[in-house]
Parts: C-alpha cells; sequence; structure tokens
C-alpha cells in the first residue's frame, strides 16, 4: 500500500525555515520522489506592547516587539530510502518539524 508523508515546518527564523526546505526537494530531486511544495502558509504575527515607565508616570511612551511565525507544507510520496534520508538532514535549534503518514 502506498504511502504518502506530509511534512510540516515551522519556525521564526526564515532563512533556516528555507534552507532545511531547499535540503528536503533536494532529497526528494535525487531520490526520485512525487513532491508538492513547499507551500507557504499564513505567517503568524505576535505582538506585544508595553509601557517604558515602570511606575506609569511620566510621559506616555510604548516599546513595541513582534514575533513572525513561518509555516511551510510538503507533500511527498513515502519510500523507505527517502525517510531514510529524511531522518538524517541537520536541522537548526529553531526549526520544527511534523512528519504525518497516511495511506494514499
Amino acid at each position: 500500500m502506498a504511502q504518502f508523508a506530509r511534512i510540516k515546518l515551522t519556525s521564526s527564523n526564515l532563512e533556516n525555515l528555507e534552507q532545511v526546505c531547499k535540503e528536503i526537494k533536494g532529497i526528494t530531486e535525487k531520490t526520485g520522489v512525487k513532491v508538492k511544495g513547499p507551500q507557504p502558509l499564513p505567517t503568524k504575527k505576535l505582538k506585544i506592547t508595553t509601557r517604558k515607565a515602570p511606575s506609569g508616570q511620566g510621559t506616555h511612551t510604548y516599546d513595541h516587539w513582534e514575533m513572525r511565525v513561518h509555516k511551510r507544507l510538503i507533500d511527498l510520496d513515502a519510500d523507505d530510502r527517502t525517510m531514510r534520508q529524511l531522518m538524517r538532514i541537520r536541522v537548526p535549534e529553531d526549526v520544527f518539524i511534523e512528519v504525518n503518514l497516511r495511506p494514499r
């Protein structure tokens, strides 16, 4: 029975995320596996606004921080050789990978 793998990549560092996507794409091209992606999913923006003055007195000035969480989705046919090579990829600490295997 043929299976396919859905790989979901998440990171706050876009460069590392794109590097991992490129490595996965390279492995699939070498093994000749059919692949869809990487498809970019919407970027989540986490925003925090705080007062600069700790006492609440003084001028009303604020600090603004934002963290962006980027996501990519890759679908590919899962054969043993390809999956073994995918598990050996060096993944940076700030890139999170989720792999789901499903029957086709």
